[in-house]
């Protein structure tokens, strides 16, 4: 079994399902509790994206999850904690740098109440009879997650994970006119949850010096920058103030814009019509000393940093201009390396792949629970099931030799190669990547000569098919035997 986190150790063992390693290390206070949980994740697995009266069967089974949900004993945090726990074994097993992506997503529920969900939002939707805005408050949650990535964009599993929501909306606008925001201490603000997140990270994953946390322009938060070099990590972050520099009478943006062209680099990207383009972005870097907003220079100190400026000369049609400017500690001496930390960044994009398999996959937002209690310990189950559907969908291509019992029993190999034919593409060893992709098969995958590899959502549809045979296949061997 190979050691560089590509293949989980044990995930494919007959006697001890995937399930069993993910939840290993939930501390629920109950035996019972634990086995509701493996049977509730198993439920759900082979019922994806349906609602939990049908993933459950019976009136029962319905009523033991509804009950398990609303059991007040434990949180959603020690339903993630066996996940975490396996999350730093994966972690642990793979060489090198890993990279620690961070973002935020919304879950909203049109039908909630506001009273027992909470909020996360206002939207305009039209005009009343008097001309004035009409202000919808938007019932639902918001999740902050921290997705580990290996360099090749192999999801290893969460490390963190926060759920809250809004109460109050009232007055904010007016308060941002008399409170400057970056005058307001980061443990007062939404903000802290990048700190708080890089904090839980880091104590799990147990090496920071391997770890590169990367976010978007809303991780340009200078107390995170701070944070991390206290933490003795990295980051890669794309930022969005133009900070000062230097001596303090010029600004980031001004000393880069003296910096020469070091190469050009091409990449592909799709324009507004979803056909692929290239673009050819031109990249400059330099290490500048940063210093702190003026309304904290005495708590935070200055930073060394490293800026990476990437940027097409022209405005490209059909689509936007690519301008990319990254801010990282870890040093750039070369084109290669650059190019290095622009690829790194670019796997930022996982954990946006990571919050369309929650929510279209999944299926999170047609949930009906009731309180916000019982959807953040649904949403937390389910983040183990989009994690498990991720992998399987990027193992092929990272380590499409592998052997294909690290994910499949033999059963469901057997079953597999029974009602699914070999595809001109699909290779002819018994591997890893032979099943997967007569898993996405399954799923609608069509496996032409240029087709691209199959996604997420194919690969969902097609484990619950596959789910849905195994069922089959088990009942017919039941009433034969």
């Amino acid at each position: 079994m190979p050691t560089d986190g590509s293949v989980p150790v044990g995930s494919g063992d007959a006697e001890r399902s995937w399930i069993d390693t993910e939840v290993a290390g939930c501390q629920l206070g109950d035996q019972r509790l634990g086995k509701r949980l493996r049977l509730l994740l198993g439920q759900l697995e082979q019922a994806a994206g349906s609602p939990l009266p049908l993933a459950c069967q019976d009136w029962a089974n319905t009523k033991a999850a509804y009950r398990f949900l609303s059991n007040e004993r434990f949180s959603e945090d020690a339903l993630l904690a066996g996940h975490f726990q396996a999350t730093a074994d994966r972690f642990a097993n793979t060489p090198g740098m890993v990279l620690v992506v961070q973002d935020t997503t919304e879950f909203s529920f049109r039908w909630a109440k506001r009273e027992t969900i909470g909020a996360i939002g206002q939207v305009p939707i039209g005009l009343d009879r008097n001309g004035k805005p009409r202000i919808l408050t938007q019932c639902g949650l918001l999740m902050h997650g921290s997705l580990v990535v290996t360099r090749e964009g192999l999801p290893l599993g969460l490390s963190a994970a926060q759920f809250w929501s809004r109460k109050s909306f009232k007055g904010t606008t007016e308060l941002k006119r008399h409170v400057n925001p970056t005058r307001v201490p980061i443990e007062d603000k939404e903000s802290a949850r990048w700190l708080s997140s890089l904090g839980h990270s880091t104590r799990l994953l147990g090496d920071p010096g391997r770890c590169v946390f990367v976010g978007d322009r809303e991780n340009d938060i200078y107390e995170f920058l701070c944070a991390a070099k206290e933490a003795g990590t990295h980051f890669l972050v794309r930022t969005c103030v133009d900070r000062l520099a230097g001596d303090g009478h010029r600004t980031v943006a001004r000393m880069m814009a003296r910096v020469p062209a070091s190469g050009q680099h091409k990449i592909e990207v799709p324009d507004a019509k979803g056909r692929p383009t290239t673009a050819t972005l031109q990249l400059r870097f330099r290490r500048i000393h940063i210093l702190p907003p003026i309304g904290k220079q005495k708590r935070y100190p200055a930073l060394d940093l490293t800026v990476i400026h990437a940027s097409e000369a022209r405005k490209p049609r059909g689509r936007a201009r690519i301008e990319w400017k990254l801010v990282t500690d870890l040093p750039v001496n070369s084109m290669r390396s650059a190019i290095e930390k622009l690829l790194w960044y670019a796997q930022r994009w996982k954990i946006e792949l990571f919050h369309k398999v929650l929510k279209s996959g999944c299926r999170i937002e047609a949930a009906r629970l009731r309180t916000a209690e019982r959807l953040t310990k649904l949403i937390a189950m389910f983040c183990i099931l989009a994690w498990r559907v991720f992998w399987t969908t990027m193992v092929a291509r990272t380590t499409p030799f592998a052997p294909a019992r690290a994910v499949l029993t033999e059963s469901e190999a057997v079953l597999l190669d029974r009602t699914v034919r070999d595809q001109p593409s699909t290779p002819a060893a018994a591997t890893l990547s032979r099943y997967l992709m007569k898993i996405a098969c399954l799923g609608g995958y069509l496996a032409r000569a240029r087709d691209p590899p199959p996604g997420i959502i194919v690969m969902w549809r097609g484990w619950s098919r596959l789910a849905d045979m195994m069922l089959g296949a088990d009942a017919m061997q039941q009433k034969c035997g």
